[in-house]
C-alpha cells in the first residue's frame, strides 16, 4: 500500500484492452444498479417487510458460496474475455425474460426471486472473472518498464479506474432509477438491464486478445514453489473445450488444493481478503435497511432511496480519483484504516439524520471512503497474488464475502423489522469495525513476496 502514482487516464484508456473492459463494466453496472434498486423497492412496496427485502439479497449473495471453488479454477482455465462475454448474454437472457412476465403480467414474486437467483449466479463468477482479467491485461499486455511505470503503479491506476466505471454505472442509475421506477415500473428497468448486458458482452467480444496464456502446461498442475514454465504455442488457443477433458476432476482437485496453500501460506493475504469482504458485504447488505432509512426515516420514496445511492456512487467517483492524491498526504496503511473506521462510526450514526441532503452527503462520504479502502486493498491483493492463482484467490474472497452477506442480510432484516432500524445500523457499523481491526492486523504480518510479472 504505497504511495501511488499520478493516474495517467490518457495511458490508461489508451491501452485498448482496458479500454473494452471500462466501457463493458460501466455499461454492465448501470444496468445492474437500476436493477437491483428498482428490485428491492418493488419487493418493499409489495410485501412491506424487510425480512422479504433481507431474502432477496440473499438469493443474490448465496450461489457465492458454491460457485467460486469451480468457478476460480474455470477463471485460470480458460479465456476470461470469453467467460465474460458468456456470462453477460446469460444474465442478459434471464432479465429480458423476466421483463417480459412483468409487462405481460404474469410474473409473480417468486418469479423475481428465481431472476435474482440466477443472476448471483453469473455474478458469483462474473467479478472474480473481470478483476483477473484486469491484471491480465495491465501485467501482460504491458511488459514492465515500457511506460515508464512499475506494476505496481500500473494496478493501483487500473483499479482506480474499475473502481470508477463501476461507482459511475451506479451513479448514473442512482440518478435516474427513482424516476424510471414511477414512470415505468420494474419491468421498464428489467428491459433497461437487458440490454445493458447485451451491449456488455459486445464489448468484450471487441477485446484484443487471442486466447489465454497459462502459466505452465495444464498437464503437469503447477506449484506454488515451481517457477512458471514459458507459454507454448498450444496453450494459446482458447480453452473452453479443456473443461470437458479427462481427468477433469484430478484437475480441478489439484488447482483447488494448490489455491488453499498459497492462502495458508500467506496471512497477510488472508488478512486483506477478509477486510475486502467486509466491504462487500457491507455495500450488499447495507441496501436492506437503506431503503427502510428512505421509506421510514426520510419518508422520501423511491425517489429518496434513488437520490442515496446517487450520492454513495457520486462520493466513490470522487474517491476514485483523489486516491491517487490522498496517498501522497496520507500513507495507504493510515488511509486505508482512517477510511474504514469512518465507515464503521459513520454507518451506526446514519439512521440518527433525518434530513434527506445530510444523509445523500454522508452516504457520498462513505462512497469515497469505500474507494479509498477498495483501491488499496484490490491493489495489495493483485500486487501479491501471482497470476496463476489469482482467479482461485479471488474466489476464495468471493465465498468468505458472500457468507457475510447471508448472515449479515438476514440479521439486518431480521433486526430492522422486530428490533429497530437503529440497531441494525449499529450492527451495520459493527461489520466495518471488523474490517478495520483486519486491516490493522494486515500490516503486521509482514510483506507478501511479490506477484510474478
Amino acid at each position: 500500500m504505497e504511495t501511488h502514482h499520478h493516474v495517467d487516464w490518457k495511458l490508461l484508456l489508451g491501452r485498448s484492452g482496458f479500454r473494452y473492459i471500462f466501457v463493458a463494466m460501466f455499461i454492465s453496472l448501470f444496468g445492474s444498479g437500476l436493477n437491483y434498486a428498482g428490485v428491492t423497492w418493488y419487493i418493499l412496496e409489495q410485501t412491506q417487510s424487510t425480512v422479504k427485502v433481507s431474502l432477496m439479497v440473499i438469493l443474490v449473495t448465496l450461489p457465492g458460496l458454491i460457485v467460486p471453488p469451480f468457478g476460480g479454477v474455470l477463471i485460470d482455465r480458460v479465456d476470461r474475455r470469453r467467460l465474460g462475454v458468456v456470462l453477460d448474454l446469460a444474465r442478459g437472457l434471464v432479465v429480458l425474460a423476466a421483463a417480459a412476465m412483468l409487462r405481460w403480467g404474469v410474473a409473480q414474486l417468486w418469479h423475481v426471486y428465481l431472476m435474482v437467483l440466477l443472476l448471483g449466479v453469473g455474478f458469483a463468477i462474473y467479478w472474480s472473472t473481470m478483476n483477473a482479467l484486469v491484471q491480465e491485461v495491465i501485467l501482460r499486455d504491458a511488459p514492465p518498464g515500457d511506460d515508464g511505470e512499475p506494476p505496481r503503479a500500473r494496478l493501483a491506476t487500473a483499479n482506480t479506474g474499475v473502481l470508477i466505471a463501476v461507482q459511475g454505472g451506479m451513479m448514473s442509475a442512482g440518478a435516474v432509477v427513482g424516476f424510471l421506477y414511477n414512470r415505468y415500473h420494474l419491468s421498464g428497468i428489467l428491459a433497461i438491464d437487458g440490454a445493458t448486458y447485451l451491449t456488455s458482452a459486445l464489448c468484450l467480444l471487441l477485446l484484443i486478445r487471442r486466447g489465454f496464456v497459462r502459466d505452465a502446461p495444464r498437464e503437469v498442475p503447477p506449484t506454488i514453489e515451481a517457477p512458471p514454465g514459458p507459454p507454448t504455442e498450444a496453450l494459446t488457443e482458447p480453452v473452453l473445450p479443456d473443461i470437458v477433458e479427462p481427468g477433469l476432476v484430478a484437475r480441478f482437485t489439484a488447482d483447488l488444493r494448490e489455491g488453499l496453500r498459497y492462502l495458508r501460506a500467506q496471512p497477510r493475504v488472508l488478512a486483506l481478503g477478509f477486510t475486502y469482504a467486509c466491504m462487500m458485504a457491507g455495500v450488499i447488505s447495507g441496501h436492506v435497511v437503506l431503503v427502510v432509512l428512505a421509506q421510514d426515516v426520510l419518508r422520501a420514496g423511491a425517489t429518496g432511496y434513488g437520490w442515496l445511492e446517487f450520492g454513495w456512487a457520486l462520493g466513490a467517483i470522487l474517491g476514485g480519483f483523489s486516491t491517487a492524491w490522498m496517498t501522497r498526504r496520507l500513507t495507504g496503511p493510515v488511509l486505508l484504516i482512517g477510511s474504514l473506521a469512518t465507515l464503521a462510526a459513520g454507518h451506526a450514526a446514519f439512521p440518527y439524520v433525518s434530513l434527506l441532503a445530510a444523509s445523500v452527503a454522508m452516504n457520498a462520504l462513505f462512497g469515497a471512503c469505500r474507494a479509498f479502502a477498495g483501491v488499496l486493498t484490490q491493489t495489495a491483493i493483485m500486487s501479491a497474488v501471482p497470476h496463476r492463482l489469482m482467479g482461485r484467490t479471488q474466489s476464495a474472497f468471493a465465498v468468505m464475502s458472500t457468507l457475510l452477506q447471508v448472515v449479515m442480510s438476514f440479521s439486518l432484516g431480521w433486526i430492522a423489522q422486530h428490533i429497530s432500524l437503529y440497531a441494525g445500523f449499529a450492527l451495520l457499523g459493527a461489520m466495518y469495525g471488523a474490517a478495520t481491526i483486519a486491516a490493522a492486523r494486515s500490516r503486521g504480518l509482514g510483506a507478501p513476496p511479490a506477484a510474478a510479472a
